[in-house]
């Protein structure tokens, strides 16, 4: 039996001069409050195609890394419609955070909402001091990935089939360029999953 293959991961080097967060008209940005369970859930659930109950969201709450203005929501008046959490965790080390469960609904999609609800989480993860940010993210995610090269993430290997992975992506994106710009990383050392 072979082994699950692990999660491509990608960094952002720098949160410096990050941009403002512009979303279109009628959508804001807020953290979590009370009562919020159900929303993230619906949001995960609709987003990545799968059930995330509200218990799994208390597997967050219940987190070390947990606080609410960790877990931004983009809202409209229909309620929040997307979410990503600014989160932090100890093996990456004090100065590096995470981007950790992004997701918007598909009734929203095409608005950019996954990037600017992102941005905003990169800003809070500034706001607290980290220097970098740091994700994982599936090769189906291909919309997901666009968005966090749009933002400033790169590549960061921590297999040995990933080059080969990465490069697929960046085809199938239409994107055979990513290749070429990211080609020392492609070619370099392989980090361990962190």
């Amino acid at each position: 039996m072979s082994q699950p293959k692990p999660q491509l991961a990608m960094r952002r080097a720098s949160l410096e001069d990050l941009p403002e967060v512009a979303l279109p008209p009628g959508y804001r940005i807020r953290s979590f409050r009370p009562g919020d369970e159900a929303h993230w859930a619906t949001i995960i659930s609709e987003s990545f195609g799968g059930p995330a109950g509200p218990q799994r969201f208390d597997m967050m709450k219940d987190d070390a890394a947990f606080r609410p203005e960790r877990v931004l929501f983009v809202e409209c008046e229909e309620g929040p419609v997307g979410t990503a959490s600014a989160w932090s965790r100890v093996k990456q080390g004090k100065d590096a955070g995470y981007l950790h469960m992004v997701g918007v609904r598909p009734a929203h999609a095409g608005k950019r909402l996954g990037y600017w609800v992102s941005l905003a989480a990169l800003r809070q993860l500034a706001r607290e001091g980290k220097r970098s940010a740091l994700l994982h993210t599936d090769d189906f995610r291909l919309a997901a990935i666009k968005t966090y090269l749009r933002l400033g993430f790169e590549p960061l290997l921590v297999s040995e089939e990933q080059p080969g992975r990465w490069r697929a992506v960046f085809e199938q994106l239409g994107e055979p360029r990513f290749g070429e710009e990211f080609r020392a990383i492609l070619e370099g050392p392989v980090r361990p999953p962190a």
